[in-house]
């Protein structure tokens, strides 16, 4: 025999039920004490136990003889280690089912005497053990966290008084009213005693639930930056003009940036400022110009929008090829009822009335365009002062 088997041999025989008479703190012989620290229970209940068996045809009384006889006092003293919640609940319920099984078998003198004194004795020991009445105290302040073993007893009280009446109420219509109170005793002993263990469960499977959703967001997060950061980090690497390292780090900015403020059109649904970012970074991919977009509000695109945009961005285009500035930049306003859009750069400029008649690009593709969707176009420009033409146009908010 190994010595792991031999420790839990030597650990099961020291745990294991050693019945003695107890030699101090005893009211009598000491055999209700011995039983006690034999279960590891409290020695009231244990006369209550006894007390109550004694209503059945003085039960109670022979058994306490009986054990007087064929127990010795104990050698000495002992430190028991109570049992636990659920163990005391098991031992309690054994009891309730020694005494059905006692009435089942006609060894009953009668209902009310038995279940009375089963209870005023019981509710006398649980009043006098401190480990009941602090938690009972405590019941009261809201405040306080209560254990589990309250709760338990509760409704294992309540359950019990339910089955009482039900076993009591015998007749069709007469004691509807008795039946009616045994559900309702049994319902509310199910739900305090079963309550806390159902709610712990709803509580492990919505944090699980939970989990579940972060690591499905986690995993989401992971996959977008692969995608998106670390492959333009890569080209980045790889890349040796800075022109073009600025302007993918700006792109990746935006993009990512919309992505994690969610400023990404719904599905079926087009936003002016979705596309007025996508138009600048095409302008930026096909230019090697940077173009900073900003926008404050939304609103739906819609086919005059698109008209407007259309302008803008040739007014990007132009700035980004003809303005000689380091970079372009776009603002967008939804305001009380009006769409504004600026494009601006601080580059050489020009004057707009020394433009030759062959230079049909602004008058065509940005005024006309913007004119006929029902925009007004304003641009403010001087020689070595930079650029910036606005478009107007009322929407529907």
């Amino acid at each position: 025999m190994s010595s792991a088997d031999t420790e839990a041999m030597i650990s099961s025989m020291e745990h294991s039920p050693r019945l003695t008479r107890r030699r101090s703190d005893r009211v009598a012989a000491g055999v209700a004490g011995g039983v006690a620290d034999a279960f590891r229970v409290n020695d009231t209940f244990v006369r209550a136990a006894f007390v109550s068996l004694a209503m059945v045809w003085g039960l109670g009384f022979f058994l306490y003889v009986i054990l007087w006889l064929v127990t010795f006092d104990d050698v000495e003293d002992r430190e028991v280690e109570l049992v636990d919640g659920q163990q005391g609940v098991g031992l309690a319920l054994a009891f309730l089912g020694l005494l059905l099984l006692l009435r089942t078998f006609g060894l009953w003198p009668s209902d009310a005497l038995v279940w009375v004194v089963t209870a005023i004795s019981f509710g006398v020991a649980a009043l006098t053990d401190r480990n009941i009445t602090s938690p009972l105290v405590s019941l009261l302040d809201p405040g306080v966290e209560q254990p589990g073993r309250v709760r338990i007893i509760i409704g294992v009280v309540l359950l019990v008084g339910g089955l009482a009446v039900a076993a009591n109420s015998i007749g069709p219509v007469a004691e509807l009213g008795a039946v009616l109170l045994a559900v309702a005793l049994t319902g509310l002993g199910l739900l305090v005693a079963f309550g806390p263990w159902v709610r712990r469960l709803a509580q492990d499977l919505g944090e699980e639930r939970r989990e579940r959703i972060r690591q499905e967001e986690r995993a989401e997060m992971a996959a977008h930056l692969h995608d998106s950061v670390l492959q333009t980090l890569a080209l980045i690497q790889r890349s040796d003009d800075p022109a073009r390292m600025s302007m993918l780090a700006r792109h990746q900015e935006g993009e990512l940036r919309d992505w994690l403020y969610g400023n990404t059109p719904l599905d079926g649904v087009d936003l002016v400022s979705t596309a007025l970012r996508s138009m600048a970074g095409r302008v930026e991919q096909d230019h090697q110009v940077p173009v900073e977009v900003v926008t404050v509000g939304d609103t739906t695109l819609t086919d005059p929008l698109r008209a407007v945009l259309a302008a803008a961005g040739e007014a990007m285009v132009n700035a980004a090829k003809h303005s000689g500035a380091g970079n372009v930049s776009a603002y967008m306003e939804v305001e009380d009822g009006n769409l504004d859009i600026f494009i601006t750069d601080q580059g050489k400029g020009f004057d707009l009335s020394e433009v030759g008649p062959d230079r049909k690009g602004i008058e065509n593709s940005i005024i006309a365009r913007a004119e006929k969707a029902g925009a007004t176009v304003k641009i403010d420009s001087e020689p070595g002062e930079g650029t910036e033409i606005s478009f107007s146009v009322p929407v529907r908010t």
